[in-house]
């Protein structure tokens, strides 16, 4: 069986990348890490751990990427460049296969973001994976969620809901056609962060979040961390197609796992999103407005309005 060191070498040594900031990485102690002048550093971390963020049929491959990807997401929602990662691994075995999968899923998203793996960490024990990401961004222009203001128009990247879809269908609480099936279910294992939306959006819009918990929650924390509240139109929530056979608006608003972002635009910047969203490739929706009294508001199909319910997921609850 192979040992930790021969395991680091064999499958993460080439992940290493070659970015010309990293003055020391893989090998020692710590790593050493050229900050560019004038940008502040970002750093994140997420774990992803069997049984509550993926399931045992998870491909490796699948985990690999969305382990990396929910860390970009992070960076993407603070406007953030990615750059360097640290990885720790807990495995109940030294599954030399098992590892050389998830090793070249993590690689593909690794590469296409420039992102180099600077240190890490392996031990024994259930299966989970803590992933530290690093960025930057130019001092003074970060998106953070406490910048949203009354009047901001309250938008979401791409789709929301398919994610959720496919967590419920593989705890065989609903059951998905086939097409739809397929899509939530790469929805759910290779999420897209939207890193170049987040540098678009600096200087434009007034907060940011990515959607991890679910929409309503995450656009909750804005609200909370602004001292706003926000009023949601369940009609121009951007689903998946057949969604509405299988779940209602109000679920799909609080499932989570979309990695998508959510952003507040004051109104003089609006007009500026069409081109925005055809330059970084990805559909921006306008799905509600923020508003000075605190509270979340639903606005239905019928133009009825209700509190929303508190929702999306915690992990102590």
């Amino acid at each position: 069986m192979p040992g930790e060191f021969e395991l680091i070498a064999r499958h993460f040594a080439a992940l290493t990348g070659r970015r010309a900031d990293v003055v020391l990485g893989v090998g020692d102690d710590a790593a050493l890490l050229d900050l560019p002048p004038g940008q502040e550093l970002v750093a994140t971390v997420d774990t992803l751990a069997l049984g509550v963020h993926f399931f045992a049929d998870c491909p490796p491959a699948a985990l690999g990427h969305k382990a990396l990807a929910v860390n970009l997401s992070d960076l993407a929602a603070m406007g953030a460049g990615p750059a360097w990662a640290l990885l720790a691994l807990t495995l109940p075995a030294a599954d030399d296969a098992w590892l050389a999968r998830f090793a070249a899923g993590f690689a593909a998203l690794a590469r296409s973001f420039d992102v180099s793996l600077v240190g890490g960490d392996t031990c024994r024990g259930p299966l989970a994976v803590t992933i530290t990401a690093l960025g930057h961004v130019p001092r003074g222009q970060a998106l953070r969620r406490s910048g949203a203001r009354a009047g901001d128009g309250v938008y979401v990247s791409g789709e929301i809901g398919a994610a959720g879809l496919a967590v419920r269908a593989r705890r065989g609480e609903i059951t998905l056609p086939a097409a739809l099936a397929t899509h939530a279910a790469r929805r759910l294992d290779y999420p897209q962060p939207r890193v170049a939306l987040g540098l678009a959006l600096r200087g434009l819009a007034s907060a940011a979040i990515d959607v991890s918990d679910g929409l309503l929650a995450d656009l909750g924390h804005i609200c909370a961390s602004s001292g706003v509240g926000a009023r949601l139109e369940l009609a121009r929530l951007p689903l998946p197609d057949g969604a509405l056979a299988v779940a209602t608006r109000e679920s799909l608003v609080g499932s989570g796992d979309d990695y998508e972002l959510c952003f507040t635009v004051p109104p003089r910047h609006e007009p500026a999103l069409g081109a925005l969203a055809a330059s970084v490739g990805c559909a921006l929706t306008c799905i509600g407005r923020i508003e000075a009294a605190p509270g979340l508001w639903l606005v239905d199909e019928a133009g009825q309005t209700r509190p929303a319910a508190q929702g999306g997921h915690d992990h102590f609850r």
